[in-house]
C-alpha cells in the first residue's frame, strides 16, 4: 500500500469513529463525509465575522426605522415653532431643534423613508437592467456580447452625479411622487452598468459547465436554461454589487437634495436638512451633524455588509 492510500485509509477510519474512538454511527459517518455548499461555507465564515453582523445589525435598524419612524421618536417632523429655533435638547428632543424650530432628531428619523425607498427601489432597477443586458450579452455572446458591451461602455463613461443633476433639472414637477420617482429612474438608468458587467462574467463561466451542456442535449431551450440554470448561479455576485449600490444610491440622493434637485419639501430628506444645517451651522451644529451622521451610518452599513457578502462568496479568499 502506498504512502497516499495508508493516510487516506487512517482519514477514513478516523472519520467512522466517534468522538470517544468508538465506531460511529452512519449519521455521524454521512455528515463527516457530507460536502458542504459554496453557500454554506459562506454562512460559516459570515457567521464568524464581526462586521457582517454589525453591518446587518445597522441595516435592521434603519430598516425599521423606515417601515415604523413612530417606534423610534414620539414627535412629529412637522411640528415646528419658530420660538424654539435652535433651542437645546428638550422632552423628546434629544438633540435640540433646527433652524425653523422643528425636533432635529424626529426629521433624522422620517428621513431614513425616503432615502432608503430611493435606495432600494433604485437597486432594484438597475438589478433587473444588469440581469437583462448581461444575461444577453453572457449567454448569446458573439455579435450581441459585442453590441451590448459597447453600451455597457457608453453607460459606463457618463458620470452619474452630473448627468443626473442635468436630467432632474427637466423635471419640473413639484409632486412628492413625481420627483421621488424621477429620482429613482435616473439613478437606476445610469447605475447598472457595474452589475451588468459582473453578470455577464459569470453568465460566461456557467455557460461552459456541464450541466448546461446536458439541459441543451435534452433538448432544453435557450429561455429554459438561461432562467432554470445559469440564472440562479449568476445571482450572488450581482446580489453583492447591487447591495453595495444601494449605499452609493443613497449617497447620491442625499447629493442631489443637497444642491436642491432631488428629493424637495414636504418630503423629509437627509440631504435637505444638511444643506439647511449648512447655512446656520455657526448658530447650532446639532442639526448638520445629526442626519450627517445618520447617512454615513447608513451608506456605511450596506457597504460593509457588501463586502462581507463578497468576501465570503469569493473563493480566492479562503
Amino acid at each position: 500500500m502506498s504512502d497516499f492510500e495508508t493516510v487516506a485509509a487512517s482519514e477514513n477510519q478516523a472519520a467512522r469513529r466517534g468522538p470517544s474512538g468508538e465506531p460511529g454511527t452512519p449519521n455521524q459517518v454521512g455528515a463527516a463525509n457530507k460536502p458542504r455548499s459554496l453557500a454554506g461555507d459562506a454562512w460559516r465564515d459570515l457567521r464568524r465575522n464581526p462586521i457582517f453582523w454589525i453591518s446587518l445589525t445597522l441595516v435592521v435598524v434603519f430598516t425599521l426605522m423606515a417601515l415604523a419612524p413612530g417606534v423610534f421618536t414620539a414627535n412629529s417632523p412637522n411640528d415646528c415653532l419658530l420660538s424654539r429655533q435652535h433651542a437645546g435638547p428638550s422632552g423628546g428632543a434629544i438633540f435640540g431643534y433646527d433652524f425653523q424650530g422643528c425636533d432635529t432628531y424626529s426629521r433624522a428619523v422620517y428621513g431614513t423613508r425616503a432615502s432608503l425607498l430611493v435606495g432600494a427601489l433604485a437597486a432594484l432597477g438597475t438589478g433587473i437592467i444588469a440581469l437583462v443586458i448581461g444575461m444577453l450579452a453572457g449567454y448569446f455572446g458573439r455579435w450581441v456580447d459585442a453590441v451590448l458591451s459597447r453600451v455597457i461602455d457608453v453607460v459606463l463613461g457618463i458620470p452619474l452625479l452630473l448627468a443626473a443633476i442635468v436630467l432632474l433639472k427637466r423635471v419640473s414637477s413639484d409632486s412628492d411622487n413625481a420627483r421621488i420617482a424621477a429620482v429613482i429612474f435616473v439613478l437606476a438608468i445610469l447605475g447598472w452598468t457595474t452589475a451588468a458587467r459582473v453578470v455577464r462574467s459569470s453568465v460566461i463561466t456557467a455557460k461552459e459547465q456541464d450541466y448546461v451542456a446536458a439541459a441543451r442535449m435534452l433538448g432544453a431551450g435557450n429561455g429554459r436554461i438561461m432562467w432554470r440554470h445559469i440564472l440562479p448561479n449568476s445571482l450572488a455576485p450581482a446580489i453583492v454589487v447591487l447591495t453595495i449600490a444601494l449605499g452609493s444610491f443613497i449617497a447620491a440622493e442625499a447629493t442631489l437634495s443637497f444642491l436642491g434637485i432631488g428629493l424637495k419639501a414636504p418630503t423629509i430628506s437627509w440631504g435637505q436638512d444638511i444643506d439647511t444645517g449648512r447655512i446656520h451651522m455657526r448658530e447650532a451644529a446639532t442639526p448638520l451633524i445629526v442626519p450627517s451622521a445618520f447617512l454615513a451610518l447608513t451608506v456605511l452599513a450596506f457597504i460593509m455588509l457588501g463586502d462581507a457578502i463578497r468576501d465570503a462568496f469569493d473563493p480566492k479568499l479562503r
